[in-house]
């Protein structure tokens, strides 16, 4: 056989076994091992003695989130409150007043002094516009130049401002009431979304991860354009979206469609349009709000805090509501619920939903899934539902969720083993930027489950390294329906996978892991470290 390349001398990762090379027609695999070896090739690339894993996905994350973010000023690793009011002055100073200060990923639990405010940021950055991100983007700070051009008198349902001890606000704006913020900032133009993710995409490349679920476009809390769609249209377009991207469109932007045409996008456009890089996928729905931020729906009071147990960010009757609709018009349906009172009324919702209008294999998922009290997950197993729970959550935000919740429900948390135990097919994700999005690190943190004090997280959680990588590649395809295609490699495939410096499914060797060299298509996207590979 005549291929296009043939990729040999390595440790290739085909099902549960292991061979020696994999061959590339037209960019999906067609031959491996022996036969691989055997094919005559216009191109053969000798990796070394690497491993070959199929390419990581990354089921739910922000891609235009994250890629603007590397402009902005980090705050991730900020100690004391002090030290995030240092970093905007030093922005300040280079930036004209009157002009905006972006900060991105600070952290409350991990800051002495808690939570900026606006008049230490007045007092760093006098005469700038200034807004601060909390790193799970369910709050931010503004100065008091933002604040009052904000139409404080009209906070949106499901969101609130925080008032200080005086009475008057802090800065501090939570969940939907970050929507007032838009008639500054939004809509994002198209070509700086194209620009994110073009810069995305190349950190993704760098990281072995070739497919990602964008976790929300359009509208809504997380949505940047109603145009943003057409950014990656363009992205792709210019050659530069470089990892295969699965959309999910906010419920906000569906609407009832003339002539019985049910409930979704203009023209019927709904989950499954596309093709092998862009396709539309899930609706995306918000439940409530963060366990670090303390703004999830809970059953009981958050640890410390009596008389606080979270809120919806919709309605109660109204998420139902559009879970049902959506169902019925078809849709995959993608509903982020943290706290164990909104996954409850998240289940009952889907069990409604499908008991009227029944559809198998619908693959409806619960984004993040964070706390799951024992007695609901025979009914999210018995559904068929996909959890789309963060590993990486525990090593880097750990520390405050269990802050949150106490010792009781810790247990609880961000589940990895029971959700395959019960039988659930599990996705792996990052939520980038919320955390480091790097798959490799995600793995770690599946196996290990500790905070980033060293301190044991739900120990009983942990997966194999084994599993956490299939959970990275087949179980994110899975989730996106894609599992044909992507996932493992297999005849067929897409010829999309990591190379890596040693192997991710032996725990001893994990931490050792680097990437080498990421293949899309068949072709090198990225590499270092192969001296017989040529982008």
């Amino acid at each position: 056989m005549r291929v296009d390349v043939v990729f040999e001398n390595a440790r290739v990762l085909a099902g549960q076994e292991w061979t020696s090379a994999v061959a590339v027609l037209h960019g999906r695999i067609v031959a491996l091992g022996e036969d691989a070896e055997g094919c005559s090739a216009r191109e053969r690339i000798d990796l070394g003695g690497a491993f070959v894993v199929p390419g990581f996905h990354d089921a739910h994350n922000h891609m235009a989130w994250f890629g603007q973010s590397l402009d902005e000023v980090p705050l991730g690793e900020c100690k004391h409150v002090d030290e995030v009011y240092a970093a905007i002055a030093e922005r300040a100073a280079r930036v004209p007043p009157g002009g905006w200060i972006v900060g991105s990923g600070y952290d409350q639990n991990r800051l002495i002094g808690g939570h900026p405010t606006r008049q230490g940021l007045d007092r760093a950055a006098p005469g700038h516009l200034v807004r601060l991100k909390h790193t799970s983007g369910h709050m931010t700070v503004v100065g008091s130049s933002v604040l009052e051009r904000l139409d404080l008198a009209n906070v949106p349902v499901g969101g609130d401002v925080v008032l200080g001890e005086d009475g008057s606000p802090t800065g501090l704006l939570r969940e939907q009431a970050q929507l007032l913020l838009r008639p500054l900032i939004y809509p994002t133009p198209v070509e700086t979304l194209v620009t994110a993710i073009d810069r995305a995409g190349q950190r993704y490349l760098a990281e072995g991860i070739t497919s990602v679920q964008e976790a929300g476009i359009g509208g809504g809390l997380v949505g940047e354009s109603p145009a943003e769609l057409a950014a990656y249209q363009l992205a792709r377009d210019r050659g530069v979206l470089r990892v295969r991207s699965t959309v999910m469109v906010s419920s906000a932007v569906l609407h009832d469609l003339p002539d019985g045409g049910g409930f979704g996008l203009d023209l019927g456009l709904r989950t499954g349009l596309g093709d092998e890089w862009l396709r539309i996928g899930p609706v995306k729905l918000f439940a409530d709000g963060s366990l670090i931020g303390r703004t999830a729906a809970m059953d009981e009071d958050f640890a410390g805090e009596p008389g606080n147990r979270g809120y919806f960010q919709l309605p109660e009757d109204e998420l139902v509501r559009t879970i049902a609709r959506a169902h019925e018009a078809g849709w995959q349906i993608a509903t982020h619920a943290i706290g164990d009172r909104a996954i409850s009324t998240v289940l009952s919702a889907y069990e409604a939903a499908l008991a009227k209008h029944p559809r198998p294999g619908h693959r409806h998922r619960i984004e993040h899934c964070g706390v799951l009290p024992p007695k609901a997950l025979p009914r999210l197993a018995a559904l068929g539902l996909i959890p789309v729970p963060q590993g990486r959550f525990v090593s880097e935000i750990g520390d405050g969720m269990a802050a949150a919740l106490g010792p009781h429900r810790v247990p609880w948390c961000y589940r990895l083993r029971s959700f395959l135990d019960a039988g659930c097919v599990l996705p792996g994700s990052s939520d980038r930027p919320v955390v480091d999005g790097a798959p490799l690190l995600g793995l770690l943190d599946m196996v290990r489950r500790r905070t980033s004090s060293g301190r044991p997280f739900g120990p009983e959680e942990r997966l194999t390294a084994a599993e956490a990588l299939r959970a990275y590649t087949f179980g994110s395809a899975y989730a996106a329906f894609r599992e044909h295609e992507l996932g493992t490699i297999d005849p067929g495939k897409l010829a999309d996978f990591a190379v890596l410096s040693a192997d991710p499914t032996d725990e001893e060797r994990l931490p050792e892991a680097l990437v080498l060299a990421t293949v899309v298509g068949g072709s090198l996207a990225y590499q270092r470290g192969i001296p017989d590979a040529r982008p």
